[in-house]
């Protein structure tokens, strides 16, 4: 059969596409540039002055330096970029020998209708708001940002790459904020020694200052630029005047103790389900300025109990479920390990996914060792950090540093047969370290870095873990970044790196045939499992053109992932063995017109192949972005897939056709100035042999008051597919897939999860946040089949021409050929279900800066009885009433500063 009948019109697209688009690009890139040059402004400066005596942080301008004429003249970005702000700000700069004054009066024509939101800190409430950052290396590429609302709600975190922003990191600063007559008024006091900076006689810093008033839509920038160009911190005033300070050295230590319950349903005859467990725990967090650029984060034996829970999935695939880090010492300042695409305002990529060198939940992870045989057995849920430190900051000239290292204790599983207790090693004891360095040239114009990981396990020979875990891994990468042109309006990106794994034979015999490598497959000639192989490395690497600025939208990318690539013991990826290219061009403006405030349109083209030159995946998208006048927002994508060659479809057997598919999606949100917002999205996907499936999904978020706000989002997917994966049975007489029988069938999956969550703050320093996820999954397999032939998706249903297939309630029992001589077989009902419900409400009181009070509560509950249906109240009901967990905690922290 013609496998690919548009192969020579695909192509031509290509590279008509490719071209066409460098010259257009680069004809609106030189208009871009023109129109850059003709609108650049000089550098604005502000001058910081003496306090002259004590500042009160109360919001009240009263302070005599607080009388000196101010900074003012704000220019709008939204909505009328480049017009004057439509009501006036003026901000002032003042310091001590140790600390930082920010002091800004916000006229308001209509405070009556000036938006005060409340906000648990870093939540970013639908308000008004004054940002202040600042840029204290002056490297025009980093720095820090503070911002009180006029509920007195605050966020802060820090810049990097110019314009991506990390809210993680928390800083300990002073704030107050007060309505009246006049508008409202700010006041921070933000100490020297929470900045990073090098210590000198006198400064310059960059700085900038963003006004949002909520009612207009409108944001203001002191230091403005148009929409159409890059760049965040490059385009920070200067700061002058600031001398004779004290940096000062950061020293805090904070001690916790926790307390807790474990309550669930006894289990009669099993020693570990008695119905309630007592915890208990402590330790202490420790930050320290090592000097002026660099900060020493220390935790000893952390405990993360007021995290929230992870939502409940249903995976099918061969592939690993990924979740988002969400404890607060590892995602603190974490953008400094971020790797791969600095100096990119936009990094795109299609048909690949960027391999994660250092994925930080895999220390604490759940235990991958498993037991065997009779008895009760009792598994810790996560393995235990001894400790973990971490050290971040600039040394040098623009060199930026970031190092973390850990060690988790060796986990044992507990077992009781009648009476009689064992262990067994689940996960043995191991260290965990990550270093990053990138050093940057010309103000930010370019930059190289590097990161390297290691992963080291006490693996014990002889013992199960020793041929079921990697030994050592370690993983060095290097990245860059270069802009190509004066007024870097294109952005040249890249990174290369290399992994290597050790370990036992069986280790590495068991990795090789895993879903990340699948070297077993039998039609490939350029990789091979090596039985008596003890390591195994591989390389990857991918460059990035992208326009930065500028209406015209150009984005292209290579990358290559070799077959043995291996980052997934301290990292994260998929898998390897990938040559991907993708282009894409379009078009956007930011500047309102007949019916848009703001539209972008994206035409996008991307191929892969393996290694041994097979077209593994290919697709066209178009997209489309919208804001209306109105605020509301609207999306629209297309999308098709040629017909390709699947090396999943057999897990780890020889390549199959894959057919054609086609996608139309689209969405629409609401203006979320509201009390009420909505947003809606619908998917429908198709494929020739009609297979299809689609998604709806929805969120209500509903704000009744300044200080409460719920939101619920519902979803519900269908799909109906022809070829999904059940087993395989060795047998040589099926010569037509090479000795092997695929077993496939169709599936009808459904899926209904609900995310709901509550936030109550009742002051900035006190808020109740509640997550609860009740989700249902079924599965229904059916029309049980074996792949016809490789490179083909025909199958040989069971049950026709001379098969049978017979069910017993639990087990399918297959005769392939009748009277012929193949052996019958049987395999277990692939069916399933799951009624889960997830939550956790957590109260969380800040008493004083940076010390905390949380009281938490975690509930658990699961029935995985195979479903016929999804019925919602029904399944709803019977989860709640199903066995459950529920975990009590409660921890005090207190911060000292030594």
């Amino acid at each position: 059969m013609a496998l690919f009948a548009s192969e020579k019109l695909l192509r031509r697209f290509f590279f008509f596409l490719f071209f066409a688009v460098v010259i257009v690009a680069a004809a609106s890139a030189y208009a871009d540039i023109s129109q850059a040059a003709a609108m650049a402004a000089p550098r604005k400066t502000i001058t910081a002055l003496p306090a002259g005596g004590p500042i009160k942080i109360d919001g009240v301008l009263d302070e005599p330096v607080w009388k000196n004429a101010g900074s003012g003249g704000f220019r709008q970005s939204e909505p009328d970029d480049g017009a004057p702000e439509t009501e006036k700000t003026t901000v002032w700069i003042a310091f001590d020998k140790d600390a930082l004054y920010i002091a800004a009066r916000m006229a308001d024509a209509r405070p009556d209708l000036i938006v005060s939101r409340l906000g648990r800190r870093d939540e970013v409430t639908e308000s008004d708001w004054i940002y202040f950052g600042i840029d204290p290396y002056l490297d025009r590429r980093s720095g820090y940002y503070f911002a009180v609302n006029p509920a007195g709600a605050i966020t802060d975190g820090t810049f990097s790459n110019d314009e991506q922003t990390d809210p993680t990191w928390d800083g300990i600063w002073d704030s107050a904020a007060r309505v009246d007559e006049q508008g409202w008024t700010v006041e921070m006091r933000i100490p020297f020694h929470q900045l990073r900076f090098k210590s000198r006689d006198a400064y310059t810093w960059g700085v900038n200052f963003l006004r949002i008033i909520k009612r207009k839509n409108e944001q203001s920038y002191l230091a403005w630029h148009p929409k159409e160009e890059s760049g965040t911190v490059s385009r920070f005033a200067d700061l002058v005047g600031v001398q004779g300070i004290d940096s000062g050295r950061r020293l805090e230590i904070s001690p916790f103790v926790t307390g807790g319950a474990d309550v669930q349903s006894a289990v009669p005859d099993n020693p570990f389900r008695t119905g309630r467990k007592w915890t208990s725990n402590a330790g202490f967090d420790f930050k320290a300025g090592l000097r002026s650029n660099l900060t020493l984060d220390l935790t000893v034996n952390p405990d993360f109990g007021q995290v929230e829970v992870d939502p409940a999935v249903i995976n099918i695939s061969d592939q690993e479920t990924y979740y988002q880090e969400k404890r607060p010492f590892f995602i603190e300042g974490s953008s400094i390990f971020d790797f791969g695409r600095g100096g990119l305002n936009v990094s795109k990529s299609y048909g690949w996914t960027d391999p994660i060198f250092f994925y930080s939940r895999r220390i604490g992870r759940t235990p991958q060792g498993r037991t065997s045989g009779p008895g009760s057995v009792d598994m810790p849920d996560w393995t235990t950090i001894l400790g973990a430190a971490k050290v971040t900051g600039k040394i040098g000239q623009g060199f930026s540093i970031g190092a973390v290292s850990a060690l988790t204790q060796g986990e044992y599983a507990d077992i009781d047969v009648a009476g009689v207790r064992s262990q067994t090693e689940v996960e043995p004891f191991t260290y965990y370290g990550a270093v990053r360095g990138l050093k940057e040239f010309g103000d930010g114009r370019s930059g190289l870095g590097f990161i390297g990981t290691a992963v080291l396990r006490d693996l014990k020979a002889g013992m199960a873990l020793a041929d079921a875990l990697i030994r050592d891994a370690f993983a060095l990468a290097a990245d860059g970044w270069t802009f190509l042109d004066k007024n870097k309006t294109w952005a040249l990106s890249g990174w290369a790196g290399g992994t290597l794994v050790t370990g036992t034979e069986a280790a590495l015999t068991r990795l090789q045939m895993s879903s990340l490598h699948y070297f077993q497959r039998p039609d490939i000639d350029y990789a091979h499992v090596d039985p008596a192989a003890t390591a195994l490395s591989g390389w990857a690497g991918r460059l990035y053109l992208n326009k930065q600025q500028g209406n015209m939208v150009f984005d292209a990318a290579l990358g290559a992932m070799s077959p043995g690539f291996e980052a997934n013991d301290f990292g994260y990826h998929t898998r390897g063995d990938i040559i991907n290219g993708h282009v894409q061009m379009g078009y956007q403006t930011f500047h309102p017109g007949p019916v848009f405030r703001r539209w972008i349109a994206t035409a996008t083209y991307y191929r892969n192949y393996d290694f041994g030159g097979n077209r593994s995946d290919e697709y066209i998208y178009l997209d489309g972005e919208g804001q209306f006048l109105n605020y509301w927002t609207a999306t629209l994508h297309l999308d098709y897939q040629p017909p390709k060659l699947s090396h999943w479809l057999t897990r780890g057997g020889p390549l199959a056709y894959y057919p054609s598919g086609a996608t139309v999606s689209g969405g629409l949100s609401s203006d979320d100035r509201k009390p009420l917002i909505a947003k809606v999205t619908g998917q429908y996907r198709t494929h020739p042999d009609g297979a299809y499936n689609w998604t709806v999904t929805a969120a209500l978020t509903w704000k009744p008051s300044p200080n409460f706000n719920l939101s619920v989002g519902p979803g519900y997917t269908w799909r109906y597919s022809q070829g999904e994966w059940v087993t395989k049975i060795v047998d040589p007489l099926k010569t037509a897939t090479l000795g092997v029988r695929y077993v496939l069938a169709d599936i009808i999956q459904k899926t209904l999860p609900i995310e709901i969550r509550l936030n109550w703050t009742f002051s900035p320093t006190l808020s109740l946040q509640a997550y609860l996820q009740p989700y249902i999954g079924t599965g229904d397999y059916r029309l049980f089949k074996e792949l016809d032939a490789v490179r083909t998706f025909r199958f040989d249903v069971y049950g026709k021409n001379g098969s049978s297939i017979s069910y017993d309630g639990a087990r399918y029992t297959v005769d392939p050929d009748g009277a012929g001589p193949a052996q019958p077989f049987s395999f277990a009902d692939p069916d399933f279900g799951l009624r889960s419900l997830r939550g956790t409400i957590v109260l969380r009181w800040e008493y004083r800066p940076g010390s905390m009070l949380y009281f938490v509560w975690t509930q658990r509950r699961a029935d995985t009885a195979v479903l016929s249906d999804i019925r919602f109240w029904d399944d709803l009901d019977q989860v709640v009433r199903a066995p459950g967990e529920n975990i009590f905690l409660l921890k005090f922290s207190y911060r000292f500063e030594l």
